[in-house]
C-alpha cells in the first residue's frame, strides 16, 4: 500500500510504526474472511481492510477522528484473526491500537457513551470497585429485559454478564511455596477481573504449579495488565497500569516466568515492549517482563505432568481463546495438554471467529456480541461436549451466558487431572461428574 505521509509526520515513532504497518498492506481482502464482524454483515469498512483504509486517511491528514471511523473502529473486537490470516504479516493490531488512541483523544462521543466508558475504566481494572459493582448488580439482574425493552442495551448487557453469585474477595500479594523440592519460580498475574468472577481459576493455577515443584509469588503492587483501558483508547492509564506491574515484577528475583491465566492480559503484557519502546525509563525492563511473560498452558507443557486420577471419556470442547491462539500464537499445547490427561479433547468448528467478548466489548457492541456469541454456541453444543474449556475468563463468562454446557478454564482441568479438586461448575451444573474423584 502506497502511503504519503511527510518527513514530519515520519518523525513521530507512531506515525513511522504506522507507516510501515501500511506499506505491508497489499490489498489482498484474504483477512476479510476471517474477521467476525465482516462475516457476519459483509461490510468494507467492518473488515480489517475498510478499517486500514480509514485509519489511514485519518493518520496521513493528520485530522481527528471522525464519526464514521469512530463507528467502524469500534466495532473491531481486536480478535487479530486478520493477523493470523494475512499472508503479508500486517501488524494490525499495533495499527488500530493507535487509532483508537487518537478517538479517543480527538472525537468527541455523546454524553452517555463518554459516562458509561469512563464508569467501565474506573470500575473494571480495580478489583475492589469491580466487586462492589458487582454485590450492586445481583438484586439487579432479574431486571435485564426490562432495560432492555427501554432501550438499554449495554445496561441489559452488563446486567445479564454479571454473576449469580457473589464476587469473591481479590488475591493478596504472597507467596505460595513449593510441594517438596523446588524447581522453579514463577510471578502469577492475579488479574483484576479474572480473579473477582473465578477465583477457582487461578487457585487450581496455584494448585497444580505448587504440586510441582513450583513457587507462586503474587507481586506486592502488580495489579491490572492494562488491556481494558487499552483498548478503549486510554493509553496513559493502559501505560502507567504496565510500568506498575514492571516495577513489581522487577523487584522479583529468580523467576522463571510471570504466569499468566487470562490469555487477553497475556497479549497485552507480551506486548510490554512495544508499548514503551520509547520510554528510555522502562524500555528494557518491560522488554525483560515481556520475555518472562507466559500463558499458563504454555509454562505447563515444560513441567513433567502426569495424571493422577481417571477422567477418560469426558468430552472437552476446546474454545481457543483469540488472544490465546490469534495474540499469542499459543494453539496446541491447551489441547495437547489435556488430550495427554486422558480428556477428549474435540476442536470447535469455526475456531478462528471470536465468541463476542473481547473486553469490554461484550457491554459496549452488544448487538455485535451477541450475534457472535449465538453463532459460537451453536458450533459448540453441536459437539455434544460435558464441558467447555477455555483459557481466558472473557469467553467463560461470555459462552456461559448463552449456553447450559459448563465452561471452565483449561487450567481447571489439567489440575483435576493431576490430583486437583473438581471444578466448582462441573459439580454444581454435571452432578454425574461428581462422582469422579
Amino acid at each position: 500500500m502506497q502511503t504519503n505521509f511527510t518527513l514530519a509526520q515520519l518523525a513521530d515513532p507512531n506515525i513511522a510504526e504506522a507507516d510501515k504497518i501500511l506499506r505491508a498492506c497489499v490489498h489482498c481482502g484474504f483477512c476479510t474472511a476471517t474477521c467476525p464482524t465482516y462475516v457476519l454483515d459483509g461490510n468494507e469498512l467492518d473488515s480489517p481492510r475498510g478499517r486500514i483504509y480509514l485509519i489511514k486517511d485519518m493518520l496521513e491528514h493528520d485530522r481527528p477522528a471522525s464519526a464514521d471511523v469512530a463507528l467502524h473502529v469500534d466495532r473491531c473486537l481486536s480478535c487479530l484473526a486478520c493477523m493470523t490470516t494475512c499472508p503479508s504479516g500486517v501488524h494490525y493490531m499495533h495499527l488500530v491500537d493507535q487509532a483508537r488512541d487518537r478517538i479517543e483523544r480527538t472525537y468527541r462521543r455523546p454524553a452517555l457513551e463518554r459516562l458509561l466508558r469512563a464508569t467501565l475504566a474506573w470500575l473494571m481494572p480495580y478489583p475492589q470497585r469491580f466487586r462492589l459493582a458487582l454485590l450492586a448488580a445481583l438484586p439487579a439482574k432479574p431486571f435485564a429485559p426490562l432495560a432492555e425493552a427501554l432501550g438499554l442495551e449495554r445496561l441489559a448487557a452488563m446486567l445479564r454478564l454479571a454473576p449469580w453469585r457473589a464476587p469473591s474477595r481479590p488475591l493478596a500479594s504472597q507467596i505460595f511455596p513449593a510441594v517438596g523440592e523446588r524447581k522453579g519460580r514463577v510471578a502469577l498475574l492475579a488479574g483484576c477481573v479474572n480473579d473477582v468472577l473465578s477465583p477457582e481459576i487461578n487457585a487450581a493455577a496455584i494448585a497444580v504449579l505448587t504440586r510441582n515443584g513450583v513457587e507462586v509469588v503474587v507481586a506486592d503492587g502488580a495489579g491490572c495488565c492494562g488491556s481494558l483501558v487499552h483498548h478503549m483508547g486510554r493509553e496513559h492509564e493502559a501505560l502507567a497500569q504496565a510500568r506498575a506491574n514492571i516495577d513489581a515484577w522487577t523487584a522479583l528475583e529468580d523467576l522463571d516466568a510471570i504466569v499468566i491465566t487470562t490469555s487477553g492480559c497475556g497479549t497485552t503484557v507480551k506486548d510490554y515492549g512495544f508499548m514503551l519502546r520509547t520510554d528510555p525509563a522502562y524500555a528494557d525492563k518491560a522488554s525483560r517482563v515481556s520475555a518472562l511473560a507466559k500463558d499458563i498452558a504454555e509454562y505447563l507443557a515444560t513441567l513433567p505432568l502426569k495424571p493422577a486420577q481417571d477422567v477418560a471419556g469426558l468430552v472437552v470442547a476446546y474454545h481457543s481463546a483469540c488472544s490465546l491462539q490469534h495474540g499469542q500464537r499459543v494453539i496446541r499445547q491447551p489441547k495437547e495438554l489435556l488430550a495427554k490427561l486422558g480428556f477428549t479433547v474435540k476442536d470447535v468448528p469455526e475456531g478462528h471467529l471470536c465468541c463476542g467478548s473481547a473486553g469490554t466489548y461484550n457491554i459496549l457492541q452488544p448487538d455485535y456480541a451477541r450475534r457472535l456469541r449465538a453463532r459460537k454456541v451453536g458450533t459448540i453444543e453441536r459437539l455434544r461436549p460435558d464441558v467447555i474449556a477455555a483459557g481466558n475468563i472473557g469467553c467463560i463468562t461470555q459462552i456461559s451466558a448463552g449456553t447450559e454446557l459448563p465452561a471452565v478454564h483449561t487450567v481447571e482441568l489439567i489440575d483435576w487431572a493431576t490430583g486437583g479438586s473438581c471444578p466448582p461448575r462441573l459439580q454444581e451444573l454435571r452432578p454425574r461428574l461428581a462422582a469422579h474423584p
